[in-house]
């Protein structure tokens, strides 16, 4: 079973490796929504825009970490 996973890794593009890095780390910490905080805090969330921009500047990072090694 080993093999067959380390077989189907291999066959990935770096890309597919970046974009399942960018999911992770978007979905773990909540990535670019902004802070939801009771009280005066302002604007507290962020546009669907300013959220997609943060996203792709996440895959972007992770493209280079992923390229490097």
């Amino acid at each position: 079973m080993a093999e067959e996973y380390s077989t189907l890794t291999l066959h990935r593009s770096q890309d597919e490796v970046a974009l399942e890095m960018m999911k992770f780390i978007a979905v773990t910490t909540a990535y670019g929504k902004g802070t939801g905080a009771a009280g005066f805090t302002g604007k507290s969330t962020k546009t669907p825009e300013e959220y997609a921009d943060a996203l792709l500047q996440l895959f972007e990072r992770c493209r280079s970490v992923i390229r490097k090694g």
